[in-house]
């Protein structure tokens, strides 16, 4: 039988009653000058004292539909201030969804330091939607959108939608809360989002999940989609590619490295659906053809104070069986051990890991100082859906 100290046993009662009362204390905290503001179509200004007045008060604009090509802004609100939450729902077919793109604006900034397609921002690749809940983001019976991500801004943040697909949108549905006259750091760091997609990856040449940013700021994770290329779908494993992350300078090789996909989102020998508070798979291939997965880093951080960059390998592999009776010949891989290309007439048994394209998607988070990266629009409605058989 183990005997502690009676010093370290008051000091983990000190120190476990010192965070109790900390974590706490914002829930009955008053603090001067901060003020509460909700907006929706209810109280597109949110304004105090200006909601709910269409109709005689009586639920008179709680939604409105969203046309093809319509950009829309759903608030405009000087700070200094914290984007609390932000909850959304829409009706529409998978590829009226795949249309909307979201953008948040901070500082008077020209360009959005958010930008992603609607489903993909909240937690869910290539346009599918599923039941789930995570420390950021969730979707509780796979009909709306929920964001928690504490979003801080000095001057000004405008968050828009806009319908990139040639149809309607039915009905959106939004609310986003915040606080206003919060009191921030004067360094402060702001919430960013960046969805990319490859359609296919060139073997060898990593995906960027967040291309180089510069600045100081803060990592939180990203959520990810793979669609297998012909002949290296099931029963092909598709995730022995490590995730890298390059920070302050590195070049050729990263400082944090990864041993395999699903190692990155806490699981091991293969990957089933769950989801969790830091990491999770939401689709597999087996149920939705796609593979679909998340890892955020709340509670293990990943600081940067020059610049940042995050890679994943696309790197496959099978038994030597499974490769000759899915893969073309033409199509035989480099293998990563030996660096040569497949031969069935020197290897025939075992299991290979081997460079492979495939069709990937990732939406990337992050805190940093501003200015923002300045990357252009992402790519354009016909590239976000190709290949993904959303009217089917």
């Amino acid at each position: 039988m183990k005997v502690f100290s009676p010093v370290l046993v008051l000091i983990f009662v000190f120190s476990f009653c010192l965070t109790s009362r900390l974590s706490a204390g914002e829930l009955f905290d008053l603090p001067d000058g901060v003020h509460t503001r909700w907006f929706s179509f209810e109280n597109l200004t949110g304004e105090k004292g200006q909601g709910g007045q269409t109709n005689q008060g009586r639920k008179g604009a709680p939604a409105r539909p969203i046309k093809a090509g319509e950009k829309v802004t759903l608030a405009e609100i000087n700070g200094p201030g914290v984007i609390r939450r932000i909850w959304l729902t829409l009706r529409g077919k998978p590829e009226v969804l795949s249309g909307m793109v979201l953008r948040i604006y901070w500082d008077g900034q020209d360009y959005p330091s958010v930008e992603a397609p609607l489903q993909d921002f909240f937690g869910v690749p290539f346009a599918r939607q599923v039941a789930f809940q995570s420390c950021f983001f969730s979707n509780p019976e796979g009909r709306s959108f929920n964001c928690f991500i504490p979003m801080p801004f000095g001057l000004k943040a405008r968050v828009e939608v806009e319908n990139q697909s040639p149809v309607d949108a039915g009905s959106l549905f939004f609310d986003i809360d915040c606080t206003t006259g919060d009191n921030l750091p004067e360094d402060l760091a702001y919430f960013h989002a960046r969805w990319r997609r490859e359609n296919p990856t060139v073997p060898k040449k990593d995906f960027q999940v967040l291309p180089k940013v510069s600045g100081r700021g803060r990592y939180l994770g990203c959520n990810v989609g793979v669609r297998a290329v012909d002949g290296f779908g099931e029963p092909v494993w598709f995730g022995e590619g490590e995730l890298k992350v390059y920070l302050d300078g590195d070049r050729e090789f990263p400082t944090l490295v990864g041993t395999g996909t699903e190692d990155l989102v806490g699981s091991a020998w293969g990957l089933g659906a769950f989801n969790h508070l830091y990491q999770g798979c939401l689709l597999t291939a087996q149920q939705s053809g796609v593979w679909g997965f998340y890892r955020y880093h709340p509670a293990d951080p990943i600081y940067f104070h020059q610049d940042l960059r995050v890679d994943l390998q696309q790197m496959s592999g099978a038994m030597a069986n499974e490769i000759l009776q899915n893969i073309k010949p033409e199509d035989y891989p480099e293998l990563v051990d030996s660096h040569k290309k497949f031969d069935p007439a020197v290897i025939k048994e075992g299991w290979h890991n081997f460079e492979a394209p495939q069709d990937v998607c990732a939406t990337a988070y992050w805190y940093q100082t501003l200015p923002s990266p300045k990357w252009g629009p992402i790519q354009p409605y016909e590239e976000r859906i190709r290949d993904l058989n959303l009217k089917q």
